[in-house]
């Protein structure tokens, strides 16, 4: 299986860093993260102390730590070992990287269990106009938006009640105008569910491990009175039998708009042979990857902020409905063309 590779950017102060040590606390998540300064990072230094050669390895996570992108790949391909078992990876990027260069350098990492995981970009709710988008811009929206799939309004706490709701309003604007796919969620201090940027394996920590998640929460304990992060939803419906691929096409293309994930598995009809496929998509990114036909439960599960839930259900239930009759070629091509970009 491939492991997704979550690029984590922002100007500098807009809270990055706050917003991945929240990610790291999330309990059974087995991460890999790549930094540029393990100070950033608040687990203990005495565990944290592997470059890029020699990854420190703890029980449930994995560090490494990079100067800059040029060891990228290296580093990928350590982190993505099968014997570390990590679920995902998360690059953070200094404040000055510029994030449609990170995300071309994940998509087209030469690391063959690397899969795109999308990038979450970090803006600052009070300082979002006089460090982004300022008046040099010329009016354009800012261009580190082309390639986001999940843009956080960070730190709406700091602006004034009364100008809040304007502001947020203002800011995602702006963002859409650069990059009209984005899903825009605004947050305080940081929060965000992990369940939106990529899959624990587990609702508890490992038993007599010390993971990265453990750390996290050690080191951040009293931090921000302890409010909870928005809560995403998820909906999932189940396959009862082979699909058509392009019914399946047509949903992965386009997703109800408030699908920010989607992933599961399902086995298509091409019309010659029954194929299995693993299916995962952030934002408008698609991942399509072959897999044995089995016996075993299969389906689609769609992750989202605020999902329509009824109306979610009924597309997904629409796409996975069992093929009856020889499907059109077209879909079964659609479909394998996919899955040929996604290697």
């Amino acid at each position: 299986m491939r492991v997704p590779v979550i690029a984590l950017t922002g100007y500098l102060g807009a809270g990055k860093t706050t917003v991945l040590n929240h990610l790291l606390q999330a309990p059974g998540a087995r991460l890999g993260v790549v930094v540029n300064d393990f100070g950033a990072i608040n687990v203990d230094a005495a565990l944290v102390t592997g470059q890029v050669d020699e990854p420190a390895s703890i029980a449930g996570g994995c560090l490494c730590c990079l100067p800059d992108t040029d060891g990228l790949d290296q580093a990928l391909a350590k982190l993505t070992h099968p014997r570390l078992r990590l679920d995902a990876v998360i690059v953070e990027a200094s404040g000055v990287a510029d994030p449609p260069h990170l995300a071309r350098l994940i998509r087209f990492s030469t690391v063959d269990r690397v899969r795109p995981g999308g990038l979450v970009d970090v803006v600052d709710a009070a300082a979002y106009f006089d460090t982004v988008d300022t008046v040099d811009t010329g009016g354009l929206p800012p261009a580190r938006f082309a390639s986001a799939s999940l843009v956080l309004i960070n730190k709406t706490d700091r602006v004034a009640p009364a100008h809040r709701a304007e502001t947020v309003a203002r800011i995602a604007d702006r963002i859409r105008a650069s990059n009209p796919h984005a899903h825009v969620v605004d947050t305080t201090h940081g929060r965000v569910d992990p369940a939106l940027v990529f899959d624990a394996a587990s609702p508890h920590d490992p038993v007599d491990e010390l993971p990265l998640a453990a750390l996290a929460r050690h080191d951040h304990d009293g931090d921000h009175d302890g409010e909870p992060h928005p809560r995403v939803r998820a909906v999932t419906v189940g396959a009862t039998g082979p699909v058509d691929p392009g019914r399946l096409v047509d949903l992965l293309e386009d997703l109800p708009a408030d699908i920010y994930r989607l992933k599961g598995t399902v086995t298509v009809d091409t019309g010659r042979s029954l194929r299995g496929h693993v299916v995962n998509v952030v934002g408008r990114q698609i991942h399509v990857a072959a897999r044995p036909v089995t016996d075993g439960p299969s389906g689609l599960v769609a992750i989202g902020m605020h999902l329509d839930e009824s109306s979610v259900r009924t597309r997904l239930e629409a796409a996975l409905q069992p093929q009856t009759g020889r499907p059109a070629p077209d879909g079964a091509r659609r479909l394998a063309r996919y899955r040929r970009l996604s290697t």
